[in-house]
């Protein structure tokens, strides 16, 4: 099946896409992992850097995102740009993660020792996302994510994956100018793909 994008207020077109196969999934899935390994072990002020300018590349680019949003959800400009804000603010949040991730300190009835609680990355991470919240979702759950050293696997809804392709083209490129290529990753397809990607 051909993914098709269309502008809801007018019928158009704007692209046809060919989805991700099984292979090409489990390709995204084996990349993500492998830049897991590596990025679980980067202390989290580093991990917060990148989330940091992630934002600040989204910020950069908000109109642009906005404008792609209004065109491919059909969203009024205002809410367009709301939906671009909110990467932006959970970016700014996720950041300042990188130095308060909890933990808990418990007292312990042995002498000259402490307990602590401290938490560690999961692994890749899979986000499916709806049609109506075509970027904020994504962030909402991958800034997060990778603050706390895991990797991404997107899935967007069929209904929108130019704005998944555009977000997640950022999103690659600050991975890779932090040196960690794979930790964002990307497949595009329908109920099928979703449902392979959640039982994995």
């Amino acid at each position: 099946m051909t993914i098709t994008s269309i502008d809801p207020s007018t019928g158009e077109t704007l692209a046809r896409l060919e989805p991700t196969s099984a292979t090409q999934l489990d390709a995204a899935i084996e990349e993500a992992f492998v830049a897991y390994v590596r990025w679980r072990s980067v202390p989290a002020p580093a991990r917060a850097a990148l989330v940091r300018a992630l934002g600040e590349r989204v910020r950069a680019e908000a109109d642009r995102l906005a404008e792609l949003v209004t065109r491919e959800v059909g969203k009024i400009p205002t809410e367009a740009r709301g939906e671009v804000q909110e990467v932006i603010d959970i970016c700014e949040f996720a950041a300042g993660l990188g130095r308060t991730l909890p933990g808990s300190l418990f007292p312990s009835e042995r002498p000259d020792h402490r307990l602590f609680e401290q938490w560690h990355p999961l692994g890749p991470i899979a986000v499916i996302t709806a049609f109506n919240f075509p970027m904020a979702v994504w962030a909402w759950n991958a800034a997060l994510a990778v603050v706390c050293g895991d990797a991404v696997v997107w899935k967007p809804s069929p209904l929108a994956p130019l704005c998944a392709l555009e977000l997640h083209r950022i999103a690659r490129e600050v991975a890779d100018a932090h040196g960690v290529p794979g930790l964002f990753q990307l497949v595009l397809g329908g109920r099928e793909l979703g449902q392979a990607l959640a039982d994995d």
